[in-house]
């Protein structure tokens, strides 16, 4: 299998629309730390009883139905903008990367300072206080990964596992497929699951799962897709990510230790949360860094899997962290306990990479799948990414600092993950929040 030695390089290119100088008549997106006019996220929002497409801009969503509306856009991109202004956004990602280029383009321009119809504008502004976000995409398969070499090696230890890391995983991606069903945006509540575990006494039960956990992750949304059979060379697979948003993976440990034969079943599919955002890959291009350095020690990889373009560029400049706050530190009104700050450099393989080896096989995706990273978990206590590495498999229970601890999490606890892209020199911008509320389970037996 070929590497195919044609490789894209549109997503190394830096514009004016990156300019850390640039600022926009939006008054709360200059110095915003998510919405920034450098970012320019896609959504989808419901307000006064329509669901449309928007982008956020400071603390405010530019209506794209109302731009339209006003007359805000020309030429090709008028029909790019009316396809992202749809109830879903999948349309607009399956025009590909060139349609969404142009159209951040054209709404930087329209959200500069230097606009002269800004005042116009303002008409088509919706306060995101005001809106209810939902689910940008309908996503019609969901493929998690595991990339982070310090969690796999962590929790292979944990179970006693005599090769914590297995072999394959250095030679290819690993994956397992996901429940699309269940994923959920943003502020949803999450139910305990119900299932069957093992107590510490080695007894099997059937009851409310104890052992519920987060995973802070990063997915990627797939734009066009491919053809049945048709795999996507890894040096072009940049071409077919869309955009990213902040994934948690909610688990249910007991429940997935025991029943893992084939795979992560009933531990996982009970709820997956999503951030409503969706940063695209243009946005993203200053924050590009190099790969991992593959050592001596590692397999040599198959063509297929290594680009010379995602080898320099392959990885993002993202910050990750978790913000865990209970029901009492909410009823005192204490801003909560931040658990978790790692990054992608514990990426042990790129998304590139993983989008390349799920198509390898001929394997088809369509516009809004969504692959994730796996628990993006550091060498440093603080930057593991999940209760089960932070307390040792709720052995060793985390003080929260307010004569509170945690082994896994409890009802009425709230875990909210958020991200950044950092580089010097260009303005940060962020991913929104992706957070729920643990509640009681429905069912005892």
């Amino acid at each position: 299998m070929s590497n195919n030695s044609v490789e894209s390089n549109e997503m190394d290119l830096i514009d004016h629309t990156h300019d850390p100088a640039r600022r926009s008549w939006v008054q709360s997106a200059n110095g915003h730390s998510e919405f920034p006019i450098q970012n320019l996220p896609f959504g989808v929002f419901k307000q006064g009883g329509r669901q449309r497409g928007g982008v956020a801009i400071g603390d405010q969503i530019l209506d794209l139905d109302a731009a339209l509306e006003l007359g805000a856009f020309s030429g090709d991109v008028v029909d790019i903008a009316r396809t992202a202004s749809l109830d879903r956004l999948n349309k607009f990602m399956a025009m590909g990367k060139e349609a969404s280029t142009s159209l951040r383009s054209a709404l930087s321009e329209l959200l500069s300072e230097h606009n002269p119809n800004a005042g116009k504008l303002t008409q088509a502004l919706i306060p995101q206080s005001d809106a209810s976000m939902q689910l940008p995409c309908d996503i019609g398969d969901f493929t998690d990964f595991l990339t982070s070499l310090p969690h796999t090696d962590r929790l292979g230890r944990l179970k006693g596992l005599a090769e914590p890391v297995p072999a394959a995983f250095k030679s290819l991606p690993v994956a397992y497929h996901g429940r699309s069903s269940t994923i959920r945006v943003n502020g949803t509540p999450v139910v305990r699951p119900t299932g069957q575990w093992r107590r510490a006494d080695g007894k099997l039960v059937c009851a409310p799962v104890e052992s519920l956990d987060y995973e802070v992750e990063l997915g990627a949304l797939i734009g066009r897709g491919n053809e049945l059979a048709v795999p996507i060379p890894v040096g072009q697979a940049q071409q077919h990510i869309f955009g990213y948003c902040l994934v948690n993976d909610w688990s249910a440990k007991g429940i997935q230790w025991f029943e893992q034969i084939l795979g992560p079943f009933l531990g996982k599919s009970f709820m997956t949360s999503v951030s409503p955002w969706v940063v695209t890959s243009q946005a993203l291009v200053p924050f590009r860094s190099p790969a991992r350095v593959r050592t001596d020690d590692d397999p040599t990889l198959f063509p297929y899997l290594v680009s010379e373009a995602d080898l320099a560029s392959g990885r993002l400049a993202v910050e990750l962290s978790a913000n865990l706050r209970t029901a009492a530190m909410r009823e005192q009104g204490a801003p909560g306990r931040r658990v978790n700050v790692s990054d992608l450099q514990c990426m042990y393989w790129t998304f590139a990479q993983m989008l390349s080896h799920h198509t390898s096989n001929g394997c088809s995706l369509r516009a809004g799948d969504l692959l994730a990273s796996g628990t993006l978990s550091g060498e440093t206590p603080d930057s593991m990414a999940c209760l089960s590495e932070r307390t040792a498999g709720g052995t060793k229970p985390l003080d929260l600092g307010n004569g509170e601890v945690r082994g896994w999490l409890l009802d009425g606890d709230e875990v909210v993950i958020e991200g950044h892209a950092h580089k010097a020199g260009f303005v940060s911008i962020g991913f929104g929040s992706c957070g729920g509320v643990v509640k009681p389970a429905l069912y005892k037996d």
